[in-house]
């Protein structure tokens, strides 16, 4: 009797890939005939039948020799609520109650890649507040994901039209992240619109 190991399809609520319009079962069984000649050469064979997720993924960083606090990817994206909300997003920070640069004339057409731009969106007191509650939260949080094998987090960051004051804070929390064992990756979604 072969083991079914159908459980992470289900924890996961995925469908097999050589499966779709059939059973779980039915991909496994397909994957073990595709595999078996690779079975045959492997110098390793893990039972995975009874392995949750994270069972999986920490048994293969063990043999492997990795840590899983090496793999956690972060990425910063800003965005505006006009065009909405980022559907990848695991933590969403609203920055609207800022002072809005649109209304100074010559704030207007810079974004928040221009230093004069994060300079006055940085300076104002409730960002320098903001910021240093977003550090306190995103160090208690890091670990926390980490402990729960999570390898990608997104941090997305709005304001109305996602060109000035998200994009200001993404580009100073990319330049002092609170927590330096994470890949950063950046995203400015909406910077060249409007």
């Amino acid at each position: 009797m072969k083991p079914c190991c159908d459980g992470r399809y289900s924890e996961t609520r995925r469908s097999h890939p050589l499966a779709a319009d059939e059973t779980v079962q039915a991909g496994i069984d397909r994957e073990r005939q595709l595999l078996y000649s690779l079975r045959e050469k492997a110098t390793r064979i893990i039972d995975s039948s009874n392995l949750n997720s994270r069972q999986m993924r920490d048994l293969l960083l063990t043999y492997l020799g990795e840590k899983g606090e090496s793999l956690l990817i972060v990425s910063l994206e800003s965005f505006g609520y006009r065009y909405g909300l980022p559907p990848a997003a695991d933590l969403v920070f609203d920055v609207r109650f800022l002072p809005n640069p649109h209304y100074i004339d010559e704030l207007r057409p810079l974004t928040g890649l221009d230093q004069r731009l994060r300079d006055y969106v940085l300076g104002q007191p409730a960002c320098r507040e903001f910021r240093r509650h977003l550090d306190r939260l995103l160090t208690f949080l890091m670990p926390h994901y980490r402990a729960e094998g999570k390898s990608y987090l997104t941090i997305a960051i709005g304001c109305t039209g996602g060109r000035h004051r998200s994009v200001s804070i993404v580009e100073d929390l990319s330049g002092s992240f609170p927590d330096p064992k994470v890949n950063l990756h950046i995203n400015h979604r909406d910077v060249d619109k409007g």
